[in-house]
């Protein structure tokens, strides 16, 4: 089973592309909608919250866990890999993340002025830009914290025109340094991605985090047989929340296009 964590909702975007592309395997998500947002916590709240997720997930049979909050994966992520894993006895089970497949395409498309937005957690940790330069130091990032978001969509204003207002305001400046391709730093963000295409317009590549991060799954799945073997394939979804509302169902059930369980649990 492979498990996939975020704080709220946004995770969703991510799991919906991953199922349609690794349709075989079975799938637990878990959505923190109690404590979201996770952008504005500090790092030690980050982790234990994470580390909380991850572990709810493995109890619940998963092999591998993906964090699919970018707050989490740039707060905890290395640290529960390091740390958290080998206390476990790492038996046949890991923890990965969305900053490395989103830096990685991006790396490869050879861009020289990249954008960033995210929650303020994820922007302060300056976790895109050393990434980016492991790979290609010449690149030029410009970040911007849109931690106004999350709430928006959590709360259904995806189509208001205060969300409108409030995007074309955050995405001023990065289109001010003509940005060639937008790294959309939350999950969250995909549900305005369309939006946020037509402000920024044509001439800057905004891709779908979910299609980056399904397609490195693939690719890492075929090279860790050791992890691959280990997934139940029966087709079975489990989705659970630390909170649940009308609205979360109303967009969760809408967006996935089929009608879904949701359990609301304590973590």
């Amino acid at each position: 089973m492979i498990g996939v964590f975020d704080s709220g909702l946004g995770g969703l975007t991510v799991l919906k592309e991953i199922k349609q592309r690794l349709p075989e395997y079975d799938y637990v998500y878990l959505g923190d909608t109690l404590r979201v947002p996770y952008g504005n916590r500090s790092d030690e709240a980050v982790y234990e919250l994470t580390k909380n997720a991850v572990e709810f997930l493995f109890n619940k049979g998963a092999k591998l866990v993906i964090i699919v909050c970018n707050t989490a994966t740039a707060k905890a992520l290395r640290r529960l890999q390091q740390e958290y894993l080998v206390e476990r006895g790492n038996d046949g089970e890991n923890i990965l993340g969305v900053i490395r497949p989103m830096v990685e395409y991006f790396a490869a498309n050879n861009m020289e002025r990249v954008g960033v937005i995210g929650t303020r957690g994820t922007v302060t940790s300056n976790v895109y830009i050393e990434e980016m330069r492991k790979i290609n130091d010449g690149v030029k990032i410009y970040q911007q914290a849109t931690s106004l978001l999350v709430p928006l969509i959590e709360e259904n204003w995806i189509d208001s025109e205060i969300t409108e207002e409030i995007l074309r305001s955050y995405l001023k400046m990065l289109k001010l340094y003509k940005v060639q391709g937008l790294i959309l730093g939350c999950t969250h963000y995909p549900f305005l991605q369309k939006k946020i295409q037509e402000i920024v317009g044509d001439e800057c590549f905004v891709p779908h985090p979910g299609e980056i991060v399904s397609l490195k799954l693939k690719d890492y799945l075929q090279r860790h047989s050791e992890i691959e073997k280990g997934l139940s394939k029966t087709g079975k979804r489990d989705y659970y929340v630390t909170d649940l509302t009308e609205n979360f169902y109303d967009i969760a059930t809408r967006f996935l296009g089929e009608r879904i369980e949701i359990k609301k649990v304590i973590v």
